[in-house]
């Protein structure tokens, strides 16, 4: 068996990561627990990354990018409405089939609101930057309209914080939204 490189165990890692901070946030996850997932030593752990919060950073960054990713793909050629529920729609598969995907970006909100309180402002700027890519990412297929912009992207929000609650697909919650944006089930696509 060939031996992975260091850019392979790294990918590694932010896929371990993800995991276990979808699960336990960023106070609970211990890098032990990161390395044991990926089947490293803690100090193999840290010769990739130089501490815990570089690592829940590069999980929220991969995060961001690959939510940035699923918008452009879905929207791809499309404006306005046509891009808006291409978007919605491959955003509510993809939460739905990988439910860490959206326990992550959970987890990332709560920690800037944690570390800020503490005086840490590094979590902030970089989930915000993270979070201005995205904007600018569904901005321009929505018209470059920011009322319409928000809309979606406060939509979103709402589509997280009802899948994260556990509401399932058909269930009344999601009624008053359009249906590109209502949660699916695995065999509801």
């Amino acid at each position: 068996m060939a031996r992975m490189s260091a850019e392979e165990r790294r990918e590694s890692v932010i896929r371990a990561a993800t995991a276990e901070f979808a699960r336990g946030g960023y106070h609970g996850t211990s890098t032990e627990a990161i390395a044991k997932r990926v089947g490293v030593s803690q100090p193999y752990l840290f010769r990739l990354f130089p501490g815990k919060k570089a690592i829940f950073l590069a999980a929220a960054e991969r995060c961001v990018e690959d939510t940035i990713r699923t918008f452009r793909e879905a929207s791809k050629g499309l404006e306005g409405e046509e891009a808006l529920h291409a978007m919605a729609d491959a955003y509510t598969r993809v939460i739905a089939e990988r439910p860490e995907w959206l326990m992550m970006q959970m987890q990332m909100y709560v920690a800037v609101g944690a570390a800020e309180q503490e005086g840490d402002i590094e979590f902030g700027e970089a989930v915000r930057a993270g979070w201005m890519r995205l904007w600018d990412t569904v901005h321009l297929p929505l018209g470059a309209d920011a009322n319409e912009t928000t809309t979606f992207l406060a939509y979103g929000m709402l589509i997280n914080c009802l899948t994260a609650m556990g509401f399932p697909p058909g269930h009344r919650v999601w009624e008053g939204m359009y249906p590109s944006a209502r949660i699916k089930g695995r065999l509801e696509h």
